[in-house]
């Protein structure tokens, strides 16, 4: 009996202590105590409101239904200048899309990666991005949260895989507190990195150039034009050329049938071939499959276009000299699916031949319409402190 009571007292202590660890194991707070304030760990959503410049088109519903909030804006930018997404810990977002250059590489044609591999496409300019129906020149991403996953697992650019960079990312504290900021989480991963990064490029709006001035000089009314200022004749001369259409007397660049001026974004967002080569690479033929996309690439913005050289999807072109001369001399006119607009000889008064025959631009004509889209250059943005590395 002794022994039995013994054998009874023992269980009794143990199921007591179990149950006392239990109980323990129950009080004790997640790490790390998210509510108490002095962890420094608090779940912020501070609202943020994408704002529409002045004259521009209304953003897509899409980008309007997303929950813009300040802490993931500013996670999303440490992240564009964090080197460890890559996979050696030297390269970043802002390594190929260098602010001073609109978000582009360094003058440089193709981007080479951590592995000293080239790759393919020039990097192309990041701003403006609400209104990008799709992304890359080929447009093999429907949205902006898709093609900011791809450079980091890419094995020519940074080569990483996002599981490998989440890691490395929780094992500082300063984005272990910021991703629980934005999106009140601890076990973050490569989905709210991108929500992020996303948020961050979304705010990169481009709206304060001299044509921007000049539009404003007069409310965007259409039957007068932008007015440029003192000394700024050469511009507005370009601006003529620019949407004038094409004439064997010259005067007309023909530009804004791709580059329009009345969407103020100076891209129709589309996908053309634009006469480059007689057999040219695949571009949207990548995701359609269709033989009739062969050769054609994003139509790129020309905004701040100055500085975002070299030009066109493989920076052939190291000038704007250079690009205007193609247009006016070089078009390859039996181009695969070059577009019909540059063939067609479709102009205001049928005096012209269409663009693939020559614009007949003049030395000085030539000049006035590099002028004008040097004034497509937005310095407060180029300059914006908001969007430059915060580490």
């Amino acid at each position: 009996m002794i022994r039995l009571l013994k054998i009874l007292g023992f269980f009794g202590l143990f199921f007591t202590v179990i149950l006392s660890c239990k109980k323990n194991e129950i009080e004790i707070p997640p790490f790390p105590d998210m509510t108490d304030t002095t962890a420094g760990y608090q779940c912020k959503t501070t609202p943020y409101s994408l704002i529409q410049p002045t004259y521009f088109p209304p953003y897509p519903t899409p980008i309007l239904n997303i929950e813009m909030t300040e802490e993931r804006i500013a996670l999303g930018r440490k992240l564009f200048y964090e080197t460890k997404l890559s996979g050696d810990n030297t390269m970043s977002c802002a390594s190929c899309h260098n602010q001073n250059y609109a978000f582009t590489d360094n003058k440089r044609a193709l981007s080479i990666g951590i592995d000293g591999k080239s790759g393919t496409k020039n990097s192309m300019a990041l701003f403006n991005l609400a209104y990008s129906p799709a992304f890359f020149w080929d447009g093999r991403s429907s949205t902006l949260e898709k093609q900011v996953l791809v450079p980091v697992i890419d094995p020519i650019e940074m080569h990483e895989t996002w599981k490998n960079a989440i890691v490395k990312l929780k094992g500082e504290e300063v984005y272990n507190r910021m991703f629980y900021e934005a999106f009140c989480t601890a076990d973050y991963d490569s989905t709210h990195a991108a929500k992020a990064i996303t948020q961050f490029e979304l705010t990169l709006v481009s709206s304060n150039s001299i044509f921007d001035k000049a539009v404003d000089r007069t409310g965007n009314d259409r039957n007068i034009g932008p007015q440029f200022g003192a000394g700024e004749e050469q511009i507005s001369r370009g601006f003529r050329i620019f949407n004038g259409e094409v004439s064997k007397n010259g005067g007309g660049g023909d530009c804004f049938h791709c580059h329009s001026t009345d969407n103020m974004l100076f891209t129709n967002n589309d996908f053309m071939n634009n006469g480059l080569d007689d057999n040219p690479s695949e571009g949207f033929f990548v995701v359609t499959r269709n033989e009739t996309n062969r050769g054609q690439f994003k139509v790129p913005t020309l905004r701040n276009v100055e500085h975002t050289g070299p030009y066109m999807h493989d920076g052939r072109f190291e000038t704007l000299e250079e690009v205007v001369e193609f247009y006016n001399s070089g078009i390859r006119k039996n181009s695969i699916n070059i577009e019909p607009i540059m063939v067609s000889g479709d102009t205001a008064n049928g005096s012209g031949s269409g663009i693939a025959d020559g614009l007949n631009l003049t030395t000085q004509e030539k000049a006035d319409l590099v002028a004008f889209l040097k004034a497509l250059s937005d310095s407060d943005f180029l300059n914006n402190k908001d969007f430059s590395d915060p580490n």
